[in-house]
Protein backbone atom coordinates (compact mmCIF):
# COMPACT_ATOMS: atom_id res chain seq x y z
CA UNK A 1 0.00 0.00 0.00
CA UNK A 2 1.42 3.42 -0.92
CA UNK A 3 0.89 6.52 1.12
CA UNK A 4 -1.48 7.76 -1.60
CA UNK A 5 -3.64 4.65 -1.03
CA UNK A 6 -3.53 4.82 2.76
CA UNK A 7 -6.79 4.77 4.71
CA UNK A 8 -8.44 8.07 5.58
CA UNK A 9 -6.99 9.56 8.77
CA UNK A 10 -8.11 12.51 10.85
CA UNK A 11 -5.69 15.40 11.25
CA UNK A 12 -5.33 14.92 15.04
CA UNK A 13 -4.51 11.25 14.53
CA UNK A 14 -2.03 12.04 11.75
CA UNK A 15 -0.32 14.71 13.85
CA UNK A 16 -0.11 12.36 16.83
CA UNK A 17 1.27 9.50 14.74
CA UNK A 18 3.89 11.76 13.19
CA UNK A 19 4.83 13.34 16.54
CA UNK A 20 5.41 9.90 18.07
CA UNK A 21 7.58 8.80 15.15
CA UNK A 22 9.56 12.05 15.24
CA UNK A 23 10.20 11.80 18.99
CA UNK A 24 11.46 8.23 18.67
CA UNK A 25 13.68 9.10 15.71
CA UNK A 26 15.07 12.21 17.45
CA UNK A 27 15.95 10.19 20.53
CA UNK A 28 17.77 7.65 18.39
CA UNK A 29 19.60 10.35 16.42
CA UNK A 30 20.88 12.08 19.57
CA UNK A 31 21.99 8.73 20.97
CA UNK A 32 23.85 7.91 17.72
CA UNK A 33 25.56 11.30 17.82
CA UNK A 34 27.18 10.26 21.11
CA UNK A 35 27.81 13.67 22.73
CA UNK A 36 30.96 13.31 24.84
CA UNK A 37 29.28 15.02 27.80
CA UNK A 38 26.31 13.44 29.52
CA UNK A 39 25.14 16.91 30.57
CA UNK A 40 25.21 18.06 26.94
CA UNK A 41 23.30 14.95 25.86
CA UNK A 42 20.63 15.54 28.51
CA UNK A 43 20.32 19.21 27.53
CA UNK A 44 19.93 18.31 23.85
CA UNK A 45 17.25 15.82 24.77
CA UNK A 46 15.52 18.44 26.95
CA UNK A 47 15.47 20.83 24.00
CA UNK A 48 14.35 18.30 21.41
CA UNK A 49 12.09 15.92 23.33
CA UNK A 50 9.93 18.25 25.40
CA UNK A 51 6.83 17.59 23.31
CA UNK A 52 5.23 20.01 20.91
CA UNK A 53 3.00 19.55 17.89
CA UNK A 54 5.93 18.66 15.57
CA UNK A 55 4.19 20.69 12.87
CA UNK A 56 7.28 21.22 10.74
CA UNK A 57 8.15 17.51 10.52
CA UNK A 58 4.48 16.82 9.79
CA UNK A 59 4.64 19.18 6.81
CA UNK A 60 7.72 17.35 5.51
CA UNK A 61 6.01 13.98 5.86
CA UNK A 62 2.71 15.08 4.32
CA UNK A 63 4.34 17.00 1.47
CA UNK A 64 6.34 13.88 0.60
CA UNK A 65 3.19 11.76 0.91
CA UNK A 66 1.65 13.72 -1.96
CA UNK A 67 4.10 11.84 -4.18
CA UNK A 68 3.64 8.42 -2.61
CA UNK A 69 6.60 8.63 -0.21
CA UNK A 70 5.98 6.69 3.04
CA UNK A 71 6.69 8.30 6.39
CA UNK A 72 9.81 6.26 7.12
CA UNK A 73 11.52 7.62 4.01
CA UNK A 74 10.63 11.23 4.84
CA UNK A 75 11.48 10.95 8.54
CA UNK A 76 15.24 11.73 8.36
CA UNK A 77 14.62 15.06 6.62
CA UNK A 78 11.75 15.72 9.02
CA UNK A 79 13.83 15.24 12.17
CA UNK A 80 16.73 17.23 10.70
CA UNK A 81 14.35 20.17 10.38
CA UNK A 82 13.05 19.61 13.91
CA UNK A 83 16.63 19.67 15.22
CA UNK A 84 17.05 23.14 13.70
CA UNK A 85 13.71 24.30 15.06
CA UNK A 86 14.52 23.06 18.58
CA UNK A 87 17.99 24.63 18.47
CA UNK A 88 16.39 27.95 17.53
CA UNK A 89 13.98 27.75 20.47
CA UNK A 90 16.80 27.00 22.93
CA UNK A 91 18.70 30.04 21.69
CA UNK A 92 15.65 32.32 21.34
CA UNK A 93 14.74 31.68 24.98
CA UNK A 94 18.12 32.90 26.25
CA UNK A 95 18.29 36.14 28.29
CA UNK A 96 20.15 37.85 25.43
CA UNK A 97 17.22 37.12 23.12
CA UNK A 98 13.64 36.71 24.36
CA UNK A 99 14.52 35.84 27.98
CA UNK A 100 11.84 33.20 28.49
CA UNK A 101 11.53 30.82 31.43
CA UNK A 102 8.89 28.51 29.96
CA UNK A 103 8.71 26.55 26.72
CA UNK A 104 6.10 23.89 25.93
CA UNK A 105 5.01 24.07 29.55
CA UNK A 106 8.48 23.19 30.87
CA UNK A 107 11.52 25.20 31.99
CA UNK A 108 13.54 26.48 29.07
CA UNK A 109 16.92 24.85 28.52
CA UNK A 110 18.92 27.64 30.14
CA UNK A 111 16.63 27.48 33.19
CA UNK A 112 16.81 23.69 33.44
CA UNK A 113 20.61 23.79 33.03
CA UNK A 114 22.46 27.07 32.44
CA UNK A 115 23.06 29.56 29.63
CA UNK A 116 26.32 28.07 28.38
CA UNK A 117 24.85 24.57 28.26
CA UNK A 118 21.76 25.88 26.44
CA UNK A 119 23.96 27.49 23.79
CA UNK A 120 25.97 24.31 23.31
CA UNK A 121 22.86 22.12 23.25
CA UNK A 122 21.46 24.33 20.49
CA UNK A 123 24.74 24.16 18.61
CA UNK A 124 24.73 20.38 18.95
CA UNK A 125 21.22 20.10 17.49
CA UNK A 126 22.00 22.47 14.63
CA UNK A 127 25.04 20.53 13.51
CA UNK A 128 23.28 17.20 14.03
CA UNK A 129 20.65 18.32 11.53
CA UNK A 130 23.17 18.57 8.71
CA UNK A 131 24.85 15.32 9.72
CA UNK A 132 21.48 13.60 9.34
CA UNK A 133 20.82 15.14 5.93
CA UNK A 134 24.25 14.08 4.67
CA UNK A 135 23.71 10.41 5.52
CA UNK A 136 22.91 8.08 2.59
CA UNK A 137 19.95 6.72 4.54
CA UNK A 138 18.24 10.11 4.18
CA UNK A 139 17.99 9.67 0.40
CA UNK A 140 19.86 7.37 -1.99
CA UNK A 141 20.49 10.21 -4.47
CA UNK A 142 23.44 12.45 -3.44
CA UNK A 143 21.96 15.31 -5.48
CA UNK A 144 18.79 15.21 -3.41
CA UNK A 145 20.78 15.16 -0.17
CA UNK A 146 22.78 18.20 -1.34
CA UNK A 147 19.56 19.98 -2.28
CA UNK A 148 18.12 19.24 1.17
CA UNK A 149 21.24 20.58 2.88
CA UNK A 150 21.20 23.75 0.76
CA UNK A 151 17.50 24.32 1.33
CA UNK A 152 17.75 23.95 5.11
CA UNK A 153 20.88 26.12 5.27
CA UNK A 154 19.11 28.92 3.39
CA UNK A 155 16.01 28.63 5.54
CA UNK A 156 17.94 28.64 8.82
CA UNK A 157 20.63 31.21 8.04
CA UNK A 158 21.09 34.90 7.44
CA UNK A 159 18.62 35.00 4.56
CA UNK A 160 16.07 33.04 6.60
CA UNK A 161 15.36 32.42 10.27
CA UNK A 162 18.54 33.99 11.70
CA UNK A 163 18.11 37.06 9.53
CA UNK A 164 14.51 37.37 10.68
CA UNK A 165 15.56 37.14 14.30
CA UNK A 166 18.04 39.96 13.74
CA UNK A 167 15.28 42.11 12.22
CA UNK A 168 13.10 41.26 15.21
CA UNK A 169 15.74 42.47 17.65
CA UNK A 170 16.17 45.65 15.61
CA UNK A 171 12.39 46.17 15.73
CA UNK A 172 12.66 46.21 19.53
CA UNK A 173 15.24 48.99 19.32
CA UNK A 174 18.04 46.78 20.66
CA UNK A 175 20.81 48.40 18.61
CA UNK A 176 21.74 52.00 19.33
CA UNK A 177 23.57 52.39 16.01
CA UNK A 178 20.66 51.10 13.91
CA UNK A 179 17.69 53.07 15.20
CA UNK A 180 14.22 51.61 15.40
CA UNK A 181 12.34 51.10 12.13
CA UNK A 182 8.86 52.56 11.88
CA UNK A 183 6.29 49.74 12.13
CA UNK A 184 4.40 48.98 8.94
CA UNK A 185 2.64 45.94 7.52
CA UNK A 186 5.22 45.28 4.81
CA UNK A 187 8.06 45.37 7.35
CA UNK A 188 6.29 43.02 9.77
CA UNK A 189 5.44 40.65 6.92
CA UNK A 190 9.05 40.55 5.73
CA UNK A 191 10.38 39.97 9.25
CA UNK A 192 7.99 37.11 9.93
CA UNK A 193 8.43 35.58 6.48
CA UNK A 194 12.06 35.10 7.45
CA UNK A 195 11.88 34.39 11.18
CA UNK A 196 8.84 32.09 11.15
CA UNK A 197 8.03 31.33 7.55
CA UNK A 198 11.43 30.19 6.27
CA UNK A 199 11.45 26.85 8.11
CA UNK A 200 7.84 26.18 7.12
CA UNK A 201 8.75 26.78 3.47
CA UNK A 202 11.69 24.41 3.81
CA UNK A 203 9.41 21.75 5.28
CA UNK A 204 7.25 21.64 2.16
CA UNK A 205 10.24 21.98 -0.15
CA UNK A 206 11.99 19.08 1.58
CA UNK A 207 8.97 16.84 1.11
CA UNK A 208 8.78 17.84 -2.55
CA UNK A 209 12.49 17.13 -3.06
CA UNK A 210 12.18 13.67 -1.52
CA UNK A 211 9.10 13.05 -3.67
CA UNK A 212 10.83 14.18 -6.89
CA UNK A 213 8.17 16.82 -7.47
CA UNK A 214 7.94 18.46 -10.86
CA UNK A 215 8.47 22.26 -10.97
CA UNK A 216 4.73 23.10 -11.12
CA UNK A 217 4.08 20.87 -8.10
CA UNK A 218 6.99 22.46 -6.25
CA UNK A 219 5.52 25.89 -7.02
CA UNK A 220 2.12 24.92 -5.62
CA UNK A 221 3.69 23.71 -2.39
CA UNK A 222 5.79 26.86 -2.18
CA UNK A 223 2.66 29.00 -2.42
CA UNK A 224 0.96 26.90 0.25
CA UNK A 225 3.95 27.11 2.59
CA UNK A 226 4.22 30.89 2.26
CA UNK A 227 0.54 31.30 3.03
CA UNK A 228 0.58 29.06 6.11
CA UNK A 229 3.73 30.83 7.31
CA UNK A 230 1.82 34.11 7.38
CA UNK A 231 -1.16 32.41 9.04
CA UNK A 232 1.07 30.83 11.69
CA UNK A 233 2.46 34.19 12.72
CA UNK A 234 -0.90 35.96 12.81
CA UNK A 235 -2.25 33.16 15.00
CA UNK A 236 0.84 33.52 17.20
CA UNK A 237 0.25 37.26 17.51
CA UNK A 238 -3.35 36.61 18.53
CA UNK A 239 -2.21 34.13 21.16
CA UNK A 240 0.19 36.72 22.57
CA UNK A 241 -2.74 39.11 22.97
CA UNK A 242 -5.53 36.75 23.99
CA UNK A 243 -3.87 33.52 25.11
CA UNK A 244 -3.39 32.07 28.57
CA UNK A 245 0.21 31.21 29.49
CA UNK A 246 -0.77 27.81 30.92
CA UNK A 247 -2.57 26.83 27.72
CA UNK A 248 -0.05 28.38 25.34
CA UNK A 249 2.89 26.82 27.18
CA UNK A 250 4.96 30.01 27.26
CA UNK A 251 4.70 33.61 28.44
CA UNK A 252 2.15 35.81 26.69
CA UNK A 253 1.86 39.58 26.31
CA UNK A 254 5.60 39.94 25.70
CA UNK A 255 5.33 41.46 22.22
CA UNK A 256 3.25 44.36 23.48
CA UNK A 257 5.53 44.86 26.47
CA UNK A 258 8.54 45.00 24.15
CA UNK A 259 6.81 47.49 21.89
CA UNK A 260 6.93 45.18 18.88
CA UNK A 261 4.83 45.83 15.82
CA UNK A 262 2.67 42.77 15.10
CA UNK A 263 -0.03 41.83 12.63
CA UNK A 264 -2.62 42.20 15.39
CA UNK A 265 -1.40 45.68 16.31
CA UNK A 266 -1.53 46.80 12.67
CA UNK A 267 -4.70 45.00 11.57
CA UNK A 268 -6.63 44.84 14.84
CA UNK A 269 -8.04 41.59 16.25
CA UNK A 270 -11.00 41.50 13.86
CA UNK A 271 -8.79 42.35 10.89
CA UNK A 272 -6.29 39.67 11.88
CA UNK A 273 -9.02 37.04 12.09
CA UNK A 274 -10.40 38.08 8.71
CA UNK A 275 -6.92 37.79 7.22
CA UNK A 276 -6.58 34.31 8.71
CA UNK A 277 -9.80 33.21 7.01
CA UNK A 278 -8.55 34.59 3.70
CA UNK A 279 -5.20 32.84 4.07
CA UNK A 280 -6.83 29.48 4.85
CA UNK A 281 -8.83 29.78 1.64
CA UNK A 282 -5.69 30.63 -0.29
CA UNK A 283 -3.85 27.65 1.20
CA UNK A 284 -6.66 25.31 0.18
CA UNK A 285 -6.69 26.71 -3.35
CA UNK A 286 -2.91 26.32 -3.70
CA UNK A 287 -3.21 22.54 -3.22
CA UNK A 288 -6.40 21.99 -5.20
CA UNK A 289 -4.47 20.36 -8.04
CA UNK A 290 -3.44 17.49 -5.76
CA UNK A 291 -7.04 16.45 -5.11
CA UNK A 292 -7.83 14.41 -2.02
CA UNK A 293 -4.14 13.59 -1.50
CA UNK A 294 -3.78 17.08 -0.02
CA UNK A 295 -6.70 16.83 2.41
CA UNK A 296 -4.53 16.64 5.54
CA UNK A 297 -2.35 19.55 4.41
CA UNK A 298 -5.45 21.62 3.69
CA UNK A 299 -6.86 20.77 7.11
CA UNK A 300 -3.49 21.70 8.63
CA UNK A 301 -3.92 25.24 7.30
CA UNK A 302 -7.12 25.64 9.32
CA UNK A 303 -5.47 24.01 12.33
CA UNK A 304 -2.61 26.53 12.14
CA UNK A 305 -5.00 29.45 11.93
CA UNK A 306 -7.14 28.30 14.86
CA UNK A 307 -4.48 26.85 17.19
CA UNK A 308 -4.61 27.70 20.86
CA UNK A 309 -1.04 26.80 21.84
Amino acid sequence: MTEIDRPAETLPDALSRCADAVAAALEQAIARAQPVSDRLSRAMRHAALAGGKRLRPFLVVESAALFGVPMERALPAAIALECVHCYSLAHDDLPAMDDDDLRRGQPTVHRAYDEATAILAGDGLLTLAFEILAEPTTDPDPAVRIALVASLARAAGGEGMVGGQMLDLAAEGRFADAGRPAPDLAGVARLQELKTGALLRHACEAGALIGRAAPPEMAQLNTYSRVIGRAFQIADDLLDVEGDAAAVGKAVGKDSAAGKATFVELLGVAGARAELDRLVGEAHAALAGFGTRATLLQEAARFIAERRN
